[in-house]
């Protein structure tokens, strides 16, 4: 049986977090009940499985850095480490999930207009019996998309592209992986995620606790998504950035966000009559 590690935790569902296994659940019920509805099947199967509850899968807690606390751990990844600093920047400017980032190859960079092409995601598929592998896949909604970059993620390709050649030119070919090992193969997602673990909690002794709140890996992205929508970045601009199905996700992940900004908007219409 193959699953595809979906969370990097080991949950008792062949790596696949309680939220998806639910999803699944409830997708493969409903689609076995219209089969017992027109005689195709005598009983629903599922009546038997015990997925998990609503509370086991609800969502983990979600946590964003400030601009201020962002800026603060990029500074530290840079000095002590600056290629990986390269791997958590571009999570945190671009909002790319870890899958993506790590399957990224320089043939999806284009550095003269300053964008990158998010096509292809990688995650562990594990055979029973046979081990793990690491897989390339297309991205969770199975589109593709370009998230354009700023100057400084620019330039700070560009600089990381040209310590790679001098390694070795393999690592900076169009086939290559931005994010490869040295040897040019995939990083492996859990690893990479207990990498940034490691990175954070070095980052908190050296620069104090209280200034960089623990947060997981995926919350990079958050942070993404919460900064440009707290700024006032449109709704849409921000879903196509995440790779969204639509607009409304975006929206309803991140309604957290939104409170204020009906004040906002109450006092800005406000101010157009009263100037």
């Amino acid at each position: 049986m193959r699953t595809l590690e979906a969370s990097g935790r080991a949950d008792g569902h062949g790596g696949l977090s309680p939220r998806t296994v639910r999803y699944v659940y409830t997708i493969l019920r409903s689609a076995l009940a219209d089969a017992v509805k027109h005689g195709r099947l005598a009983v629903n199967p599922t009546d038997r499985s015990t997925p998990p509850s609503p509370s086991q899968a609800r969502p983990p807690e979600m946590h964003a850095w400030t601009a201020p606390e962002l800026a603060r751990f990029l500074r530290w990844a840079d000095e002590h480490d600056s290629d990986m600093a390269m791997a958590w920047r571009l999570l945190a400017y671009t909002g790319m999930r870890r899958g993506e980032a790590l399957a990224l190859r320089w043939r999806d960079v284009d550095l003269d207009a300053g964008r990158v092409a998010v096509r292809r995601s990688v995650g562990v598929v594990k055979d029973k019996g046979k081990g793990e592998q690491l897989v390339e896949g297309v991205t969770k909604t199975g589109q593709s998309r370009v998230v354009d970059l700023d100057a400084g993620t620019v330039a700070a390709l560009r600089a990381y592209r040209a310590v790679r050649g001098s390694v070795a030119l393999d690592l900076v070919r169009d086939t290559a992986l931005v994010l490869g090992t040295l040897v040019g193969s995939h990083r492996h997602p859990e690893r990479f995620y207990r990498l940034f673990v490691e990175y954070q909690l070095q980052a908190r002794r050296a620069l104090g606790e209280e200034l960089l709140p623990v947060i997981r890996l995926h919350h990079l992205r958050h942070t993404h998504a919460t900064l440009l929508l707290a700024a006032g970045e449109p709704v849409k601009v921000v879903s196509e950035r995440l790779g969204h199905a639509s607009a409304t996700i975006t929206l309803t992940v991140y309604q957290h966000v939104h409170p204020g900004m009906g004040r906002q908007a109450a006092d800005r219409f406000a101010a157009l009559l009263d100037g």
